[in-house]
């Protein structure tokens, strides 16, 4: 039976008479379901309009093309649906509701932190939510997403009843300086944890912190990936580079490897990652962990003689170390030959990037261009990406973000 649905109070407002009109290039893109409408492809649009509130699109010819929120960043509207249906209650259900069903398909029973929605991918463009076991937080873009707060805090509320809920922003970098949230970020349903809260991953304990959004200490994209990466780690010396908070380490470390070494710049990640060990029963003890720049820590460890059977490579886009600010775009060739200088014969390099910009071609060129300068001849053997909780939809090409693949040296 159907399920009847509450409507939160905060619909947005309807638009003022008139239509946002667009142009020919911005209806192209409509009409193979892009959902994003830039400032410089609005013709026209009602007076007075404010962030967040409903608008009705249309071409140059008066042609309907469906309806969104409009917004005042780098994008003007995110739409919603391509008929000319309200955005409300009972759309923002039926998404939740498709997007809960999908996770409930492909998550794994042992595994309570995951994407519950993944903005424009699950057809619910600004908007992401995460759930961190019996936490949620709910990340949007943009201050024209804020009327969609309600509606996921009573979904939430009816389905998965967490015990507190926090908001964040993640504003585009373009927009950062000048980013004014109308909501303030935290705590906006239920309460706090008393401390760190313990989720799991494939049966493997996490400590996360809900409240610090993008720091909260588990980066659930690449659950896939280290699944993969379960029945190769025994025996082996592995080395987590920009190790952050060690959920790689600890994979290894539970799934028999001789022993891990964790490098990052912050000690307080360290002292995250060593804790993850702890709450797995994994004696920290027994591995090494070292709060110092990747790239002098690589320099250091060439110089030792030191040789690993594995090597992880994911750097975050930017990073500030005593060697300067390193960019993981343009830095990556270098990076990925100073791994291979510390590789034993055989070895596999595990290398990852977070950049939607950076294109897969231009990520393999990176680390044949690392090979080269290292002069220790690769080969591929897996292309992966984001866990299937963060599916990207075949409209939507920025959705295809991660890029992440497997190499080994095949030097003798």
């Amino acid at each position: 039976m159907k399920r009847p649905y509450r409507a939160p109070p905060g619909r947005p407002s309807q638009t003022p008479s008139g239509a946002v009109v667009i142009n020919g290039y911005s209806a192209r893109w409509l009409n193979q379901d892009f959902c994003w409408v830039y400032p410089a492809e609005v013709v026209s649009r009602p007076p007075n309009l404010k962030p967040g509130q409903e608008v009705k699109l249309v071409d140059e010819q008066g042609k309907a093309l469906g309806v969104g929120l409009w917004d005042e960043g780098w994008i003007s509207v995110r739409r919603y649906r391509n008929d000319e249906g309200p955005v409300d209650a009972a759309l923002i259900y039926a998404r939740l509701d498709l997007a809960y069903a999908l996770r409930q398909t492909i998550v794994e029973t042992n595994t309570s932190a995951y994407r519950l929605v993944n903005a424009e991918n699950d057809e619910l463009p600004g908007l992401r939510v995460d759930l961190w076991g019996h936490y949620a937080t709910i990340t949007l873009d943009a201050p024209g997403v804020a009327p969609l707060i309600d509606w996921v805090c009573a979904w939430l509320d009816e389905h998965l009843s967490p015990r507190g809920v926090y908001l964040h922003w993640r504003p585009d970098p373009r927009e950062k300086a000048r980013f004014e949230p109308p909501i303030p970020a935290g705590l906006i349903r239920g309460h706090a944890p008393p401390g760190d809260v313990r989720v799991t991953e494939r049966g493997l304990t996490c400590l996360v912190r809900p409240s610090l959004g993008k720091d909260v200490g588990l980066y659930t994209d690449m659950r896939a990936n280290r699944a993969l990466l379960e029945p190769y780690w025994g025996g082996r010396r592995v080395l987590n580079l920009f190790a952050h908070t060690g959920f790689f380490s600890v994979a290894a470390a539970a799934n028999g490897a001789s022993e891990v070494v964790s490098i990052d710049l912050s000690e307080s990640a360290l002292e995250r990652a060593e804790a993850n060990f702890v709450a797995n029963e994994l004696d920290p003890s027994a591995h090494l962990f070292f709060a110092e720049d990747v790239r002098a820590a690589l320099d250091r460890l060439r110089r030792a003689g030191e040789r690993f059977d594995l090597v992880i490579l994911d750097p975050p886009a930017f990073s500030h170390g005593p060697e300067g600010v390193m960019s993981a775009g343009k830095d990556y060739p270098r990076l990925v030959a100073a791994c291979l200088r510390v590789m034993e014969p055989g070895g596999w390099l595990v290398a990852a990037l977070n950049q939607g910009e950076v294109s897969p071609r231009d990520f393999h060129n990176a680390v044949r261009d690392g090979a080269r300068r290292a002069e220790r001849p690769l080969q591929h053997l897996y292309d992966g990406g984001q866990a299937p909780d963060h599916p990207a939809a075949a409209h939507f090409p920025e959705g295809r973000y991660l890029k992440f693949g497997i190499w080994r040296c095949m030097d003798a």
